[in-house]
């Protein structure tokens, strides 16, 4: 992917682009209006968000602070297709608990981006911030690759986070819907979850974390027993060296499915057991680049 000259400025995070504020103004750089203030109804949403999930009692929290102390923060926004109307980049929440703490007009922060950055920055900021649940940030990552054709080292560059971390949480989109809930709900952690994906039957088995209290080293201990739900192994199994043991773990890590090689002198197959449809489109996507 060809290199922007805006991804180095994102890499530093949401801080130090706003810190760019007392700068001369350039033509792509933030400009706010004289007061740094617009009506609140000039302002709204960005559909596209990857953040969902506003939980109330923390909405009140933040309503109460802002009756009090104002919105110390300006949201950061871009110009809308009407003129004079503005949509969100990052701060919705701030936004939402400034509604109802009944205040008329907020500070923002006007910042003219594409759709590409604009979703970049409402990614860093939440990912940055701790705001998204790990199902959220793994459909905002998988909408940059989707959107915008980037690989897991560029979405690792520019969010600030390892390569295997993007890996980790994209896996979780392999998930079936009730395992989301689960995750969004809090129930489950991201790194319980990830213990799920591989498992033939990972609701019982998420089930049996939840009601037992397990650790994620408890849990991954529970689905590597040998009467977990798992893919029937082949005879050969116990035979398989280190370097085929191996590669089966990269394989089944990169696909986030269960896989199985039978290696036969010269040549063998590779096995892949997929649950769903949409673990089948998501293997025919990978193969093919």
């Amino acid at each position: 992917m060809n290199e922007d000259p805006s991804r180095k400025r994102l890499g530093r995070g949401l801080a130090a682009l706003i810190g760019e504020i007392d700068r001369p103004a350039e033509p792509d750089q933030a400009v706010t209006r004289a007061d740094g203030q617009v009506p609140i109804e000039f302002v709204a949403p960005n559909p596209r968000n990857p953040r969902r999930n506003f939980a109330e009692d923390e909405l009140a929290d933040l309503a109460q602070s802002i009756r009090e102390h104002g919105v110390v923060q300006p949201i950061l926004v871009r110009s809308a297709p009407v003129p004079g109307k503005f949509e969100i980049i990052a701060g919705e929440r701030r936004w939402r608990a400034a509604q109802r703490a009944g205040l008329t007009e907020i500070p923002v922060l006007v910042r003219e981006v594409n759709d590409r950055t604009a979703l970049e920055l409402a990614i860093i900021e939440n990912v940055q911030r701790a705001d998204l649940n790990p199902l959220e940030e793994a459909q905002g990552y998988q909408q940059l690759i989707d959107e915008h054709s980037y690989t897991q080292a560029d979405l690792g560059q520019v969010i600030g986070k390892s390569r295997s971390h993007v890996a980790n949480t994209l896996r979780l989109l392999k998930l079936p819907n009730v395992i989301r809930d689960m995750l969004v709900d809090g129930q489950l952690s991201a790194g319980h979850a990830r213990t799920l994906v591989t498992a033939a039957d990972p609701t019982s088995l998420a089930k049996k974390i939840i009601d037992g209290g397990l650790s994620v080293r408890q849990a991954e201990a529970l689905a590597q027993k040998p009467d977990a739900p798992k893919m029937p192994s082949n005879r050969e199994a116990d035979a398989k060296d280190a370097d085929t043991l191996a590669l089966e773990k990269l394989l089944s890590d990169t696909t986030g499915l269960a896989v199985s090689l039978a290696h036969k002198g010269q040549g063998g197959e590779v096995r892949i057991r997929y649950r769903t449809l949409e673990q089948l489109d998501e293997l025919c996507r990978l193969l093919k680049g």
